[in-house]
């Protein structure tokens, strides 16, 4: 894929099916433009002292698409391609996301430009430390949470909570979510988004009337999204035929034995390559498989109007952000393939960080019953109200989800503003 597809597509795509709700709702030209833009784009550079004695600088960006509904969320990115573009995309869909599973967030996005795979540890909580720092007036649990994303994980996310928290002069766990327990984490958070999307893949086959136990799923990406979602729709019964991460893709029609596969992926380094009991194939061909379910679960953009009419998936559930271009959503729905949208199918990891950032507020911890049964909650009322408002408006999911969220943000936006523009509010 080439730097521009990935500098340019993203960011497009949602644009291109927020015009198409947006037309829908009729929304009101201004309103429109002011939810195509985010309201703030923060780019910092700072330096930090590399291991080896010399100086280094990094560039940063942190995103607010919106607040109308509530704080902003979104992950960080630590990432050699990481550009605003992307940036803004991703600050969008969590919007959206929030909006359509109804959690109290707007959306944001933040990045560093860098390798996590080449720094070592006192390395990046050093680059995590300086970026905090320069945004330590952006960041605050009743402003802006950040959380884990691409290349960053539990340690970063304590790093940002101590370096905030030392210049704010106090303890503070709401400002970030993804935190390891013992810094004020939740459970169940690590595998939250798996979780959603294998909640959200069975609710899609009881749609189709197909049965967990005779259904096959191909999985792209085998990162903490995908691990989780192919160990519980195994534990449901339903036949992982492949799964994939950047070294290999491998296939196996009589279904692969995820724990066993888990325990070679953690003794191997986290990687698959050289796993046995199956039959290595491309990677773009674990997209082109005959299987009931199809779950990219890597990156964006894998499918497009080049491949699209080659998927035989009776669905596409969406673990990865954006993994279906917008040039593609005609030829699927064309095709017949019921396509369920991240900014529905990955909600889990945003509604969980959203009960982290609860128990945090109120001081209270919760036990992990409690927190799967409100995620399973939340996300059968999203799903539901999502086919419900398609079969009204004779629309994909897609496009009823958006159609959902950009309602809800733009009815929300356009009360806070008849308000402001009260006497009351108005300066004198």
């Amino acid at each position: 894929m080439s730097t521009e597809l990935i500098k340019q597509n993203p960011f497009q795509s949602m644009i291109d099916r927020f015009n198409i709700a947006a037309d829908i709702l009729r929304l009101d030209e201004s309103i429109r433009q002011k939810l195509q833009r985010p309201e703030k784009q923060i780019v910092v550079n700072f330096s930090i002292t590399l291991d080896n004695g010399s100086e280094k600088n990094f560039e940063g960006y942190r995103v607010i698409h919106n607040t109308a509904l509530g704080p902003s969320k979104g992950g960080i990115r630590y990432d050699t391609a990481v550009n605003l573009d992307e940036v803004k995309a991703l600050a969008a869909w969590m919007t959206w996301k929030s909006a359509v599973t109804g959690i109290p967030f707007g959306g944001a996005k933040g990045g560093i430009i860098c390798d996590p795979r080449t720094l070592s540890k006192s390395e990046l909580e050093k680059i995590t430390r300086a970026y905090t720092k320069a945004l330590s007036d952006v960041f605050g649990p009743d402003k802006d949470v950040p959380a884990p994303d691409m290349g960053t994980g539990p340690d970063e996310m304590g790093w940002l909570m101590d370096e905030f928290s030392i210049v704010h002069g106090k303890t503070i766990h709401a400002v970030v979510t993804g935190k390891h327990l013992h810094s004020g984490g939740s459970l169940g958070r690590v595998e939250a988004t798996g979780r959603g999307v294998s909640i959200i893949t069975l609710l899609a086959l009881e749609k189709l009337k197909l049965r967990p136990a005779r259904s096959s799923v191909a999985i792209q990406g085998f990162g903490n999204v995908g691990l989780h979602s192919a160990l519980f729709l195994f534990e449901k019964g339903l036949k992982v035929v492949a799964v994939s991460d950047v070294s290999e893709a491998f296939y196996n029609p009589e279904g692969l034995n995820i724990p066993e596969l888990i325990l070679y992926y953690n003794l191997n380094n986290k990687s698959i390559k050289g796993y046995p009991n199956s039959v290595a194939i491309k990677h773009e061909d674990l997209l082109l498989l005959d299987v009931d379910v199809l779950i990219p679960a890597a990156k964006e953009d894998v499918i497009t109007q080049k491949n699209a009419h080659d998927i035989r998936a009776k669905i596409i559930v969406e673990g990865a952000n954006g993994p279906v271009s917008s040039d593609a959503d005609k030829i699927l729905h064309d095709n017949n393939v019921l396509v369920v949208p991240d900014i529905l199918a990955n909600a889990g990891g945003v509604t969980v960080s959203y009960f982290e950032w609860l128990q945090n507020s109120l001081l209270e911890s919760w036990r992990i019953h409690q927190i799967n049964t409100r995620l399973e909650d939340i996300l059968e009322k999203g799903f539901e109200t999502v086919f419900r408002i398609a079969s009204k408006h004779n629309v994909t999911p897609r496009i009823a989800a958006y159609i959902i969220a950009l309602k809800k943000v733009a009815d929300t936006q356009s009360v806070k503003e008849v308000a402001l523009d009260t006497p009351k509010f108005k300066q004198n």
